[in-house]
């Protein structure tokens, strides 16, 4: 690898984007980044949006802060790629312009096309049986949850019509952007597969006119698909004027977050696992054929690398939690406030403050369902609550059962994956998360596992982004190379005497769901059984 070349990355995030600039040759070198956070619009009826005007505003003032000072001019990118939120459903015109703001993959007002198009008749698992066998022979997943995108598809053509007739395609987050840069609809599989009308049979891959016939997709709203590490065209002279870039530069498919997290993380090859901390988390393995487990709502999602799954868990609200407790418990009442401690240092403060406690939280177990559950139970009305409060609990305490809750539900993501397949016992993580000391040994000491982290695990968005561009642009033969590329940096193993207390504690923490079930639906609305 003697070529030497200059990636953009932008990773768009749940919160805001990270723009990236890499140098890549012998190694990944990060050269600048810049970050801008946008508006998640929480509506009363169980809506999430987004303005996909911002996601743009937010591209085009960081990519202007990552080129400044650095040296490297916009003539100097050889291409740009993405990493982005999965699971978003953006409808635009012939123009390639949205017809309403975006749905974000956390949007749950879709109950009842769900039911409609899916919950009726005998079921497993949620889902009409033949439905359900049908979805699985063809796509190796099944539409069961209310958050799917078919069903926020599906709202849009029940609820806004004058909207649904303006539609000339169905796009996913990136994909939205790459319309904005380029000109042209594409999709990338991995994006495809998440819409849950994919073909993932052998010499069919493609969206399946019998799934779109079967749920009541117009097959004609459906983009061309593309491979992540495809060109999907090039940077037309106005995106590149508002960017500040030049024309002409190719723009590539990048992947969604759940495909590229586990790339920049190392884990790559059949049996890898690894584990991500952003605003949501999940576990992932890297397996070679579909698995699906429909009682846990977990399925093997196709990967960026062609040929290849991932046995993916996901848990709506990770770091989101930690950004919760920083809100409503650090900020008012351990003495973290934002005219003492900058915000961006309180999160700081608060795992120090955290690590004064020991294992355990004293007997408080949090759970982190703040926006409901997908698995291995799925649970839209389930909420985060702490247990087992009492006179002597303090913040401190409470801080660190909010980790503690994040760590226990991903150790049930491991013990559920291994009902399937085999994880490694060696974790690489990744995302912000993975920048805390705290949060790494008590994920080793919760699951019994050595944990690795990576060199800027709060970028691995971008860095898997630019590693599409490098295969792209043919500095890397195939993406399996990134691996010699990203060393672990950090090895945590666990603690026994802390390992035993977790165990005990995380028994109990897997009975809180089914204890309170349906005291969550009768107060958050849902129906009872």
């Amino acid at each position: 690898m003697n070529k030497v070349i200059c990636v953009l990355a932008y990773d768009i995030g749940t919160t805001g984007v990270k723009t990236c600039l890499f140098k890549i040759g012998e190694k990944i070198d990060l050269i600048s980044y810049a970050s801008c956070g946008y508006n998640l619009y929480v509506l009363d009826n169980g809506g999430v949006e987004q303005e996909p005007d911002e996601w743009w505003d937010a591209m085009c003032r960081t990519t202007a802060q990552v080129l400044s000072g650095t040296g490297i001019k916009a003539e100097q990118i050889d291409g740009i790629s993405f990493c982005s939120q999965m699971q978003g459903v953006v409808l635009v015109d012939k123009d390639g312009v949205p017809v309403r703001r975006a749905m974000s993959y956390m949007d749950q007002r879709a109950q009842e096309e769900l039911e409609k198009g899916m919950a009726h008749g005998a079921q497993i698992a949620g889902a009409n049986v033949a439905k359900l066998m049908k979805s699985l022979q063809i796509t190796g997943a099944v539409a069961a949850s209310v958050k799917d995108p078919v069903w926020k598809y599906k709202w849009v053509e029940a609820h806004e019509p004058e909207n649904f007739a303006r539609t000339y395609k169905w796009l996913d987050v990136k994909e939205s952007l790459i319309a904005r840069m380029t000109g042209e609809c594409v999709m990338t599989p991995d994006s495809a597969f998440a819409a849950l009308i994919y073909d993932i049979r052998k010499g069919r891959e493609g969206f399946s006119k019998e799934m779109c016939d079967m749920l009541g997709v117009k097959y004609a709203h459906l983009p061309r698909i593309i491979q992540c590490t495809e060109q999907a065209g090039t940077l037309t002279a106005k995106a590149a004027k508002e960017l500040g870039l030049v024309p002409g530069i190719p723009v590539f498919g990048g992947g969604g977050d759940a495909s590229l997290i586990g790339v920049a993380a190392g884990a790559v090859d059949p049996g890898d696992t690894h584990v991500y901390w952003g605003t949501s988390g999940w576990v992932g393995t890297v397996v070679e054929k579909s698995v699906v487990d429909t009682t846990a709502m977990i399925a093997a999602i196709v990967g960026a690398d062609k040929g290849k799954f991932l046995y993916f868990a996901e848990l709506e609200t990770a770091g989101k939690c930690l950004e919760w407790a920083r809100d409503r418990i650090a900020l008012d009442e351990i003495d973290v406030y934002e005219e003492k401690i900058p915000v961006n240092s309180v999160y700081n403060k608060m795992t120090e403050i955290a690590s004064t406690v020991p294992a355990g939280s004293g007997g408080v177990i949090f759970t982190p369902w703040l926006h409901g559950n997908r698995c291995p139970f799925e649970a839209p009305d389930a909420r985060g609550m702490f247990f087992n409060l009492s006179l002597e609990t303090t913040e401190a305490e409470l801080v660190r059962a909010v980790i503690e809750g994040v760590c226990y539900h991903l150790r049930w993501f491991l013990e559920t994956e291994e009902k399937k397949v085999q994880t490694s016992q060696k974790l690489r993580f990744a995302g912000g998360g993975a920048l805390s000391d705290l949060i790494c040994q008590t994920l080793a000491d919760c699951t019994g596992r050595t944990v690795e982290t990576v060199a800027s695990p709060q970028n691995a968005g971008s860095v898997g982004a630019a590693v599409l561009a490098a295969v792209g642009l043919g500095v890397l033969h195939n993406i399996g190379e990134c691996k010699k590329l990203i060393p672990a940096e950090k090895v945590y193993n666990p603690n026994a005497k802390n390992k035993a207390v977790y165990d005990k504690t995380f028994d109990v923490y897997k009975k809180l769901y089914a204890s309170n079930k349906r005291l969550f639906k009768k107060m958050n609305g849902y129906k009872e059984d």
